[in-house]
């Protein structure tokens, strides 16, 4: 049997979309560690079953309506390929890749309320983001529907994926409520410090390493020309993330110069992943130049909308927000300022950057409106947040049964864990 070059061609495109899936699922490990070890040690196995249960009910709603609520043909949603009997070649393979897409958005509210959200009502949540929420702004988008038709442009999902996470999980944070005694002046706050520095750093480098999937498997191919693509992106990517992690550590060290100053790791790593997500909307049409004063301003906007956080006492265990949904923002809007093609820096006209502002409204408008109906109700029903003493023991012994770790047989006393 023989094959032609372009049949070898599209064999070799779906291998790469295949593992870039892979990569991308392999997110979802990253995002288990950088939470786990983002919060106090009393949550862990919280955190950790909350990312499992998330993607196992991701893909059986993924696979029953989302992809053909996605990319089916409709307007404003689709409404076919349900079933796997319409298939075309290719939908099997799109399938995988953007299930391991659909995977990441609901992680990343995760991040924004945890330590004091009931299961059950993170699992309704669960099931209004891959029902209601992320699926019709797919469709508008990578679906082919009004905004793209517009010109809107989001490579691979600033504002699709990670403003659409961030903006729910900020709606979630402040309709939950903080933690019990975060920002109460008469408790220690460096009791609501990350638990596990190391679990935090191996998330980064997990999630960094994703990210080539992320962005390198939007080319949606490698054979021929399009080799360089995947490559000019996956460099792009990475001169964003370390131009946005080094932007965070000096301005940390400038505003802090007079202070009994310490390197943060942490922050390092939140800087690293902003810049990842700054870059994920238009990594395929800048330059590296262009790259990396994304991940500068990138790196400045998380850590003054961190700060801003801080300042308005809203919660967020591990920075969720700031990361994906501030520098989402950032993301679809350096676009219009920065693409090559139509790019206000690049002689653009400024049509580019309007249809990137009407997206990040629409994505926002979407995703936060029907986040805030749907937590206002389980707020009302008593069902999102769990009770003072269930947060007090710690959600590891009340909803699993005890520690994450038993390395040197030292139980965490709830008694003297307090906060």
């Amino acid at each position: 049997m023989t094959y032609s070059l372009e049949e070898l061609s599209q064999g070799l495109d779906s291998l790469w979309i295949g593992i870039a899936a892979i990569l991308v699922f392999w997110m979802q490990a990253g995002f288990a560690m950088l939470e786990s070890g983002g919060v106090r040690r009393k949550n862990t196995q919280n955190i950790l079953f909350k990312n499992f249960i998330d993607i196992c009910i991701t893909t059986i709603l993924w696979w029953l309506l989302g992809y053909g609520m996605a990319y089916g043909t409709g307007e404003f949603i689709g409404g076919d390929k349900f079933n796997t009997d319409d298939y075309a070649a290719t939908d099997y393979r799109d399938w995988l890749f953007q299930w391991a897409f659909a995977g990441t958005t609901m992680t990343i509210v995760s991040g924004c309320m945890a330590e004091r959200t009931t299961i059950h009502g993170y699992l309704i949540l669960t099931i209004v983001m891959n029902l209601l929420i992320y699926p019709w702004i797919v469709h508008w988008t990578w679906g082919g529907d009004w905004l793209s038709e517009g010109g809107f442009t989001d490579f691979a999902g600033s504002g699709i994926v990670h403003l659409c996470g961030g903006i729910a999980g900020l709606v979630g944070a402040i309709i939950v409520g903080s933690r019990k005694g975060r920002f109460d002046n008469k408790v220690d706050q460096s009791k609501f410090n990350a638990h596990n520095i190391p679990l935090v750093v191996l998330g980064t480098f997990i999630l960094w390493m994703g990210w080539y999937g992320f962005n390198g498997g939007s080319v949606l191919a490698i054979g021929g020309e399009n080799e360089e693509s995947v490559f000019i992106v996956m460099m792009n990517t990475t001169i964003s993330a370390v131009s946005a992690g080094i932007t965070v550590c000096l301005v940390h060290g400038i505003m802090n110069y007079n202070t009994n100053n310490k390197y943060d790791v942490g922050l390092l790593c939140n800087g690293i992943l902003a810049g990842l997500v700054s870059i994920t909307a238009g990594c395929d049409g800048v330059t590296d130049y262009g790259s990396f004063l994304i991940g500068i301003i990138g790196g400045l906007i998380y850590k003054a909308s961190s700060d801003l956080l801080q300042k308005l006492k809203i919660d967020d265990p591990i920075d969720a927000f700031p990361v994906h949904g501030m520098c989402g923002i950032w993301g679809v809007l350096s676009v219009g300022f920065f693409n090559t093609t139509d790019g206000v820096f690049y002689g653009g006209n400024g049509e580019l950057l309007g249809w990137q502002i009407a997206g990040v409204l629409s994505i926002c408008a979407w995703s936060g409106g029907i986040m805030l109906l749907f937590t206002f109700i389980l707020n009302r029903l008593n069902l999102l947040r769990v009770s003072e003493e269930v947060e007090k023991k710690g959600l590891d012994f009340s909803e699993h049964g005890g520690n994450a770790y038993d390395l040197c047989k030292e139980p965490l006393n709830p008694e003297t864990e307090m906060v």
